[in-house]
Parts: structure tokens; C-alpha cells; sequence
């Protein structure tokens, strides 16, 4: 079976093309194997992610960075505000944050014992928690090194890494858009098959190397703030700069 999702299925928002899923047809289409044997990644876009595929046309990476998230197997709404803002364009688009999505996958026991896990980016400490997380499984870690956005030659190392562990479940803990760009170049390669995910901080929440915002902010649509709080001098131009372009792309959206 192609578990691959036709592209007429999707609901188009503010330049992307979503898959509308809940968290728990996800985790469904993410745990079913794709018979094919052929390598199929899943893309979480959110208000930061929209704001940098409407506003960096000219950056160097920013076809690479389109190709990978319109090419994903599976596009799903990390977020509540694009959520919100979807409602009030008619659209129904439910949120499934990436962290939600992680953490259930690594709980559910939908990962087969004989699984190899592979992860890439973190630490050792967010790779020894997987490892403790999913007894019996085979974990690969891979920690690239900074400025992989500009490094062609790491994307390809971090390619040639998931290749050689095949029909694995693979977590790119890379940041976005580096972590879209490089599960774009694997399936260009067509050498790697297995399921990838482009997570961002997830394991490092679910490890507690970092703080995730407590629920009542998540329902609130406020987990932004709380990273903002928590690594204002990492995170101020991204929440304070970059995603609140979305809602001007929203706007202009609507009045067209």
C-alpha cells in the first residue's frame, strides 16, 4: 500500500499544503509501513515556518526549502494560532504539535522492537534518554555541527547516515528549515528508505533539557511566550521579528 497522501487531499493555507490529520491519524499513517520501501518524510509547519517561506524568496536556500515542504509525505499544522487563523478563513486545520506528535509516537508502542531509531542533532544526554525511552530498539546518533543551513557537504553526510541504516525511523533535531531541506535531499537521493520526522526541540522537551510550556499555555496558545521567557535572548527575534509576519500574510491572504 502507498500510504503516500495524493496531493488533491490537501488543503492549501497560506502557501502550503496541509494535511488535515488529528494527532491520532497521524501517529496511524506514521506507524503503518509504506510498502514501496521507499524513504517518505513528515514536515510540521507553523507561524514562524510560514512567515520564512513568504518572506525569504531570496535566500540562497529558499527553493531547497519550498521543494521540501510542498515534496513532504505528510504536511501537518504544528500549530494552534495557524489554527485559529484558519478558522477564521473557513478552513477547518487542526493542530498537531510536533512535541505531541513525538512524544506519542516514542509512547505509543507502535515502534517495533527490532526498529533502529535513528537521531540527528542533540545531544548525548537527549540520545541516551531516547535510548532509555525505547528499550530493546537499536539507536543511531548523528550531532552535526553549526552553520549545517550553508554546509552542503553536512547535509550530505547526515544523507549518507540514514542511508546506511535502512528501514529505520528517523528524527531530524535539526532546526527548520535545515531539517526540511536535508529529509527533501535524502528522498532526492532516492538511496534511504524508512519514515522521517523533522521534530525541531521535541526530544529535548521530552528528554527535559528544556522546559516545554505547561498545558494551560499550550491550550492558550502560548507556548511562544513561555519559550520567549525562558531564552529571551535566543528566541526574541523569531517570536518579537519573524512570526508575527504571519498574520500580514493572513491578512493579505484574506482580502485576496
Amino acid at each position: 500500500m502507498n500510504l503516500a497522501v495524493p496531493a488533491a487531499a490537501r488543503t492549501p493555507f497560506l502557501g502550503v499544503e496541509f494535511d488535515r490529520m488529528t494527532l491520532e491519524t497521524a501517529i496511524d499513517w506514521i506507524g503503518r509501513s509504506d510498502e514501496t520501501g521507499r524513504f517518505r518524510y513528515v514536515v510540521t509547519p507553523n507561524a514562524d515556518h510560514i512567515a520564512r517561506l513568504s518572506g525569504t524568496a531570496d535566500a540562497p536556500w529558499a527553493s531547497a526549502y519550498r521543494a521540501a515542504v510542498a515534496t513532504s509525505d505528510l504536511c501537518i499544522n504544528d500549530s494552534r494560532v495557524l489554527a485559529q487563523l484558519a478558522r477564521l478563513s473557513g478552513i477547518d486545520l487542526p493542530a498537531v504539535p510536533g512535541s505531541d506528535l513525538t512524544r506519542e509516537l516514542i509512547t505509543s508502542g507502535r515502534i517495533p522492537l527490532d526498529a533502529t531509531v535513528v537521531l540527528v542533532g542533540g545531544g548525548a544526554s537527549e540520545a541516551e534518554w531516547l535510548a532509555s525511552a525505547l528499550p530493546g530498539r537499536r539507536v543511531e546518533h548523528m550531532q552535526p555541527p553549526m552553520g549545517l543551513l550553508d554546509n552542503p557537504g553536512e547535509q550530505a553526510r547526515i544523507a549518507e547516515f540514514v542511508e546506511s541504516c535502512p528501514q529505520s525511523l528517523v528524527f531530524l533535531a535539526i532546526g527548520s528549515p535545515q531539517g526540511e531541506i536535508v529529509a527533501g535531499l535524502i528522498k532526492q537521493r532516492g538511496r534511504a528508505s524508512g519514515t522521517c520526522l523533522c521534530i525541531g526541540a521535541s526530544v529535548e522537551f521530552l528528554s527535559g533539557t528544556r522546559r516545554r510550556a505547561p498545558a494551560w499555555m499550550r491550550r492558550a496558545s502560548l507556548e511562544w511566550l513561555h519559550r520567549l521567557l525562558a531564552e529571551p535572548r535566543r528566541m526574541w527575534r523569531r517570536y518579537l521579528v519573524q512570526s508575527p509576519k504571519v498574520f500580514l500574510v493572513w491578512w493579505r491572504s484574506a482580502k485576496r
